[in-house]
């Protein structure tokens, strides 16, 4: 088949080079420009990034003689552009790119909460996607969710469906590599809890409840239901655990919960999409798992690892969940949420 040709926005930070790894010798696209700022334009990749790659031994072959570009969509004939930007720039940018007839699949927050912008996560909400007939650009954005949120949405949306949410409650224990590179000064974090993430607590409270919602008359409505959340920065590499309490309006048995998990899958599973988990949650028995030395890269660091779930005196049930914040939560995500885009003929 004829790959499509994509563009990687950001392609030298944390999540551009989960990009660059993640779409070597992918059989639907192919990665045509590396783009990032002007400071890195005109270089090659292997160049820029001999001591800034950070996530595997190697730069992946393909990538090393590409020569960097500019965030600029003219001259770049692609029909993707990946966007792992710092919000700071990627608000005009993205914009730029879908004005100019490309479609942007986005981990930045700056159009996550316009109505007709879906946070999607495929397996949770892929009837999203047809919102984005209504965007006024000719090329579509499509945005990822915070990555901390993105296995709790997850484990959430079966729970959602089957019993119905009243509020929700989490305690996040996030990894540095959620602050991009080179992340928190090493003096804060060593040793030590922060238990502040600017912005983070707003986002977590606002997200789900979209990811979760419904399409009506033509934008997307925040599900009812009330969630609280407080976010620390712990000094842990990678993946972020959550510690969730759900109240739910109709209260099931411990075992029915398990069977909403075992049994979840979505339109990945189902089209068999080159990035799909197979399990999309996997719950772990042991007492003290989840852990993310021991599980974060399970499924390819696309399944959601679940655990310790017990009756909550004040809620209805808590359990622990972890995901890959820049795989499940990133750059994985995006890639799927574009074989999705692929697969559905959106593009």
């Amino acid at each position: 088949m004829n790959k499509i040709k994509v563009a990687i926005l950001g392609a030298t930070g944390t999540v551009g080079q989960r990009f660059v790894e993640l779409l070597e010798n992918h059989p639907f696209f192919e990665v045509g420009h590396l783009c990032a700022s002007e400071k890195s334009s005109g270089q090659l990749y292997k160049e820029v990034m001999k001591s800034r790659w950070k996530i595997s031994p190697n730069i992946p072959e393909y990538a090393k003689n590409l020569t960097i570009d500019p965030c600029n969509p003219e001259n770049q004939n692609v029909k993707i552009a990946f966007s792992g930007l710092d919000s700071d720039v990627a608000g005009k940018i993205e914009m730029d790119y879908a004005s100019f007839g490309i479609n942007v699949v986005s981990n930045a927050k700056n159009y996550r909460m316009q109505p007709n912008v879906p946070i999607l996560s495929s397996e949770v909400n892929p009837e999203h996607l047809e919102v984005i007939k209504y965007q006024p650009t000719k090329g579509k954005i499509v945005t990822n969710s915070n990555c901390t949120i993105m296995g709790l949405t997850i484990t959430l949306k079966p729970l959602h469906e089957l019993f119905g949410i009243e509020s929700v409650f989490i305690v996040s224990m996030q990894a540095i590599s959620g602050a991009g590179y080179p992340g928190v000064p090493s003096m804060d974090i060593l040793g030590n809890v922060i238990p502040y993430i600017s912005g983070e607590e707003e986002k977590v409270e606002m997200e789900p409840k979209k990811c979760l919602g419904k399409v009506n008359n033509n934008i997307i409505e925040n599900a009812d239901f009330k969630i609280s959340a407080q976010c620390n920065r712990v000094p842990v590499l990678d993946g972020h655990l959550v510690c969730v309490s759900v109240k739910l309006k109709k209260k099931p048995s411990r075992k029915e919960i398990l069977e909403a998990w075992e049994n979840f899958e979505g339109e990945p599973q189902r089209l068999k999409l080159p990035s799909a988990p197979e399990k999309v949650i996997l719950y772990r028995e042991e007492i003290d798992r989840p852990q993310p030395r021991v599980d974060l890269n399970t499924g390819k660091g696309m399944t959601t690892v679940v655990g310790r779930l017990r009756e909550d005196s004040i809620f209805d049930y808590k359990y622990v969940v972890l995901s890959h914040n820049t795989i499940r939560g990133a750059a994985g995500a995006a890639v799927l949420n574009a074989e999705l885009l692929y697969k559905k003929g959106y593009l």
